[in-house]
């Protein structure tokens, strides 16, 4: 049996040869029979390939069968509740020693910007960047529902320091500061985007 490999809040990038997951809305109504075919929220539909999978609820994958897992921009959207049960959860489906690699927001960056930025923007450009603030808001009944079932809004933010920490919580080892292609395992390359890579923070792990 040929090594799992698997990617959470994959959007649109769905490559062959991998279990790529999303918990979008708009991907279960799309999954609809007939129905979903008729509709799409987004400028273009999601890959046939992309299967319905809410992290915090767990994967619809076996224990211990991924080698490696992936995910992008997606942590900082849950709650710090709802990230401690999706670690939780992307433990429970990697082998051991398989790689769990991440990537985020880097806090620290964020701070160091807004900190060596005098001037009288520095504090909106910090908001903004960070995606914890919003410009406007839509009170009609439509945009209540597009929040309350999506989950475009940044939650909760992370420095090294602090998700090292839980991740070694959660059991994890061999943590480290990752950056865009350097894992040993070269499966990887056929996720990552080096654009969501910039000015963000990478981390790499491995289940014990």
């Amino acid at each position: 049996m040929s090594d799992v490999y698997a990617q959470y809040g994959c959007g649109w990038s769905a490559p062959e040869g991998w279990r790529n997951f999303d918990a979008s809305p708009t991907l279960r109504f799309e999954r609809v029979p007939l129905l979903g075919r008729l509709y799409s929220r987004n400028e273009k539909r999601f890959p046939a390939n992309v299967e319905y999978g809410d992290i915090v609820k767990g994967l619809p994958i076996p224990g211990n069968s991924c080698q490696g897992l992936y995910c992008s921009h997606i942590l900082e959207h849950l709650s710090l509740n709802d990230f401690r049960l999706a670690l939780r959860n992307s433990s429970k489906v990697l082998k051991s020693r398989g790689v769990f690699r991440l990537v985020m927001p880097d806090l620290s960056q964020l701070i160091e910007n807004y900190v060596n930025d005098s001037t009288a923007t520095a504090s909106i450009k910090f908001i903004k960047d960070s995606g914890l603030g919003r410009e406007s808001r839509d009170r009609s009944f439509k945009s209540f529902i597009i929040d309350w079932l999506g989950n475009s809004q940044h939650l909760w933010l992370w420095d090294y320091n602090s998700i090292e920490k839980e991740l070694k919580d959660m059991g994890f080892v061999n943590i480290r500061r990752a950056n865009y292609g350097d894992s040993t395992d070269k499966k990887f390359l056929e996720v990552e985007d080096i654009d969501r890579w910039r000015g963000s923070l990478g981390v790499e792990c491995q289940k014990l």
